[in-house]
Parts: structure tokens; sequence; C-alpha cells
């Protein structure tokens, strides 16, 4: 046998070899891995749509799907991991190490992940409701396991760290079924406070859209420089509050010209002494 089909001979050795132990591992771990990439798209897709789970909170099953699917290649790797030999312990140990080191270098990813905890189990928002933490404000359309997604009235998506928003301050608009609706009013020196509060609380009684109850509220609140200011306060159901904030304002104007009720310009009297 010269060198040739020695060679020849090894190479095959080696080949057979290697199919009949690392190719069959190598085929399972393949299948494995696309089948269980399959498995977990297709329940992802059934925790978002299954009619079982339209009790939960739309925030909490966006928050399982995000959760089981990196739960659920974890579990893929390993098992890959360990169908190609990899020993479990050895695999662990080196998954634990790697643990640690990315921990450390994810710290703030790990605290958006507890934010997003605290979130799911505190509620202070879900979704749907028009909220404003972090300088931004909009109505949150998403909850993730690391962020939460909110679209804005201009239909800007802003994606914020669950960590920054679990240690800011958050305004909920749509919490609650009702709003307090807040009006200052101004008129001139010299009208009759009266006159100005009957007006303006015609002008309220008429709206079909504020409630009686809380009862509205209007006072004179303040004798400023150029003007008599009026505080007033009336209550609305909270989807209706941006029509009432606006039809109080114009109506309150069309009636304060109807009425001869003047709302000033700022001014300053200048007094010169002849010497």
């Amino acid at each position: 046998m010269n060198f040739d089909e020695l060679t020849l001979s090894t190479v095959k050795a080696f080949l057979i070899e290697f199919l009949t132990t690392w190719g069959t591992k190598l085929l399972g771990a393949i299948v494995i891995f696309a089948v269980g990439c399959i498995l977990i798209k297709k329940l992802s897709k059934w925790i978002t749509t299954t009619e079982k789970l339209n009790k939960l909170d739309a925030g909490l099953r966006s928050f399982l799907v995000s959760f089981s699917r990196i739960l659920l290649y974890l579990v893929l790797v390993i098992t890959v991991a360990m169908v190609l030999g990899v020993p479990a312990t050895s695999f662990i140990t080196i998954l634990a190490s790697c643990g640690v080191a990315i921990g450390l270098a994810l710290q703030g990813s790990l605290s958006n992940f507890a934010g997003g905890l605290m979130i799911l189990f505190f509620k202070p928002f879900k979704i749907g409701d028009y909220i404003e933490a972090s300088g931004e404000e909009g109505t949150v359309s998403e909850i993730s396991v690391v962020y939460t997604v909110i679209n804005t009235v201009d239909n800007k998506r802003i994606t914020l760290p669950n960590g920054n928003l679990t240690n800011s301050v958050i305004k909920n608009y749509t919490a609650e079924k009702v709003r307090r609706v807040d009006f200052k009013f101004s008129t001139a020196y010299g009208t009759d406070s009266k006159k100005v509060k009957a007006v303006i609380g015609d002008v309220i009684n008429q709206h079909p859209l504020v409630l009686k109850d809380p009862a509205p509220f209007v006072r004179l609140s303040e004798c400023s420089e150029s003007s008599v200011d009026y505080t007033v306060r009336v209550w609305c159901k909270t989807a209706d509050y941006w029509d009432v904030n606006f039809d109080i304002i114009e109506n309150v104007k069309e009636a304060f010209d109807k009425n001869d009720i003047t709302v000033p310009y700022k001014q300053i009297d200048v007094h010169v002494n002849n010497i």
C-alpha cells in the first residue's frame, strides 16, 4: 500500500467515524434546533391570540410572550448542547459563569427587567392608558420584559426603559373614570362679578358632557394687575376631557361677547408728574 492509498483510507476511516458519531449528533442537534424554533414561535403566537388568555391583562400577556420566548430559547440551547455531547454539569457551570459576566455587563438591562416585573405586579398603568413619565407622554401600546412603548398624540413611537419608569413619577391620565377640567377666565375691572359668574355658570350648565356631581365650581379667585380672575372647575368623564375643555373655552368667549363682558389686555398705568 503506497502513501496515497494510506492517506485515502485514513480519510475514509475518519469520515466514517465522524458520520457515525458526530454526524448523527450534529444532524439531530440541527433538527431539534429547527423544530424548537418553530414550536417557540407557535407558542408565542398562541399566547398572543388564544381566547383562553383573553382574561389576562394585555400588558401581562405581552410580558409572558417576551419572558417565555427567552426562557424557551435558553432551554433549547441547553438541549442542543447536550445532544452534541457537552456534559450537562460542564455546560451548566459555563452557563453560570457566563451569567455572572453577562449580569455585570448588563446591569441596566437587569434593572429594566426588574422594573418590568414591578410594573406588571403593581400595575401603575396598562396597555391603552395615557401616561406621562420620564419627560414623555402618550398612549401605552406595549409592555415588554425590558421596555414599555408609548405612542404620542402626533403618532411618534417612544420606547421607555422599564427601570427608568419605575424610578420616575408616572402620571396616569386615564386610570380614573372621571377627571376635573380647570379653567381661568379674566375680565376687566369694573365688570359686575355676579354677572360674570352667572354667565359662566349658564355655559357650564348647558353643556351636556359636564357632570352635575361633583358640582361645578365658579369663584372670583384673584384681583391681578390688569384683570379680575375667576377660577372654574368642572368634572366630566375621562373620555370627554378634551371636548369639554375646548367647548367651555369657546362658549365662555362667545357668552362674554354677547353680554358685553370685556376680556382685558395686559396694561400698565403710567402717571406723569410735572415738576
